[in-house]
């Protein structure tokens, strides 16, 4: 019996404190769950003033608070202390210091290198940007020579003048009838501390015109002459091309008929004077006169039969040459051994 006793005054013990745990558990569970809810709702109405509402980073109350996450690692390289806040308030100081105004700076997609004729008026552009209160300078690498500085010519070459187009940021080198020796690198300079240039390389080259046959060709009556006129080194073609016969133009509506010219336009420019069923009266000079270029000549003999082996249609092979000398020889040499 008395154990039966001390068995149920065990178990009623067992229960009490049970009850009793469940009892001080159960509150201090209420109040974590509130304390996350008013955390949650005043970290809310803290964020409605801030200047980046829709960017947030991990809540100060899940550090505080530990319902059973792990806390999220940090990113490699912010070391343990950064947060994401500081990490993005950091990049946004950086993008607010990032400068606007680069100061003084080339545009190089208008400053670059170029391809003049002999004689005509040349150009070095440079396009600056932001100047401010700098100035901009020319220099030629060839002998260090300062050439211009702002509007003011530094040389005793006059050939060479600042020009200035305030609303393209322009400032070109002007070179009038430049020359051969006039090719090389010019450096634009900008007045910075220290100096910055950008350097360009000007080509001056003198177009060659040539027809092909000179300086004589022998034309059999009544063959098509066919003259062809080359222009090489010619930085844009010429726009037009005169030829003459006999230092008169040539009219190519003219009532003899069958006289044309076809011209083909490059970065070699050719161009061709065609006159079928050649006469006697073609006989004469002909010369190619492009606009940017020096003529060429060329003497043309139309032939009324007298040497036919020797006509070549705009051929180069002539009577008396030592290669047709040659020629005619070989196939003399090489029929004769069949």
């Amino acid at each position: 019996m008395a154990t039966l006793r001390t068995q149920h005054g065990i178990n009623i013990l067992f229960l009490f404190i049970v009850h009793l745990n469940h009892g001080i558990t159960k509150p201090l569970q209420t109040f974590s769950e509130e304390q996350f809810l008013q955390e949650l709702s005043d970290d809310r109405s803290n964020s409605q003033g801030t200047h980046h509402p829709t960017v947030r980073s991990r809540p100060p109350y899940l550090g505080n608070l530990h319902l059973g996450f792990h806390q999220p690692h940090h990113h490699q390289g912010t070391g343990p202390e950064t947060s994401e806040n500081e990490i993005y308030d950091s990049d946004e100081s950086n993008l607010l210091r990032t400068p606007l105004d680069r100061g003084p700076h080339f545009d190089l997609s208008a400053s670059k290198n170029i391809t003049a004729l002999v004689g005509k008026t040349a150009y070095l552009n440079c396009r600056v940007k932001n100047i401010g209160n700098k100035t901009v300078s020319w220099v030629r690498h060839r002998d260090i020579h300062l050439l211009t500085v702002g509007r003011f010519t530094y040389t005793s070459d006059q050939r060479f003048q600042a020009v200035h187009n305030p609303q393209t940021d322009d400032w070109s080198l002007q070179i009038r009838y430049p020359q051969k020796r006039d090719t090389g690198v010019y450096e634009c300079q900008i007045s910075t501390t220290p100096p910055v240039g950008h350097s360009m390389f000007l080509s001056v080259v003198e177009p060659i015109t040539t027809i092909v046959g000179v300086p004589d060709l022998y034309i059999n009556t009544g063959s098509t002459v066919n003259l062809t006129c080359i222009v090489r080194n010619s930085p844009e073609p010429p726009s037009t091309i005169i030829w003459t016969h006999n230092n008169q133009e040539i009219n190519y509506d003219s009532p003899r008929g069958g006289v044309s010219v076809i011209t083909e336009k490059g970065e070699t420019t050719t161009s061709y004077l065609l006159i079928q069923r050649a006469r006697t009266t073609d006989t004469g000079k002909y010369v190619c006169s492009p606009s940017n270029a020096d003529p060429s000549t060329i003497n043309v003999h139309i032939l009324n039969g007298e040497h036919p082996a020797a006509m070549q249609h705009a051929g180069q092979l002539r009577i008396g040459d030592p290669l047709y000398v040659f020629v005619l020889w070989l196939i003399s040499f090489l029929f004769g051994r069949r």
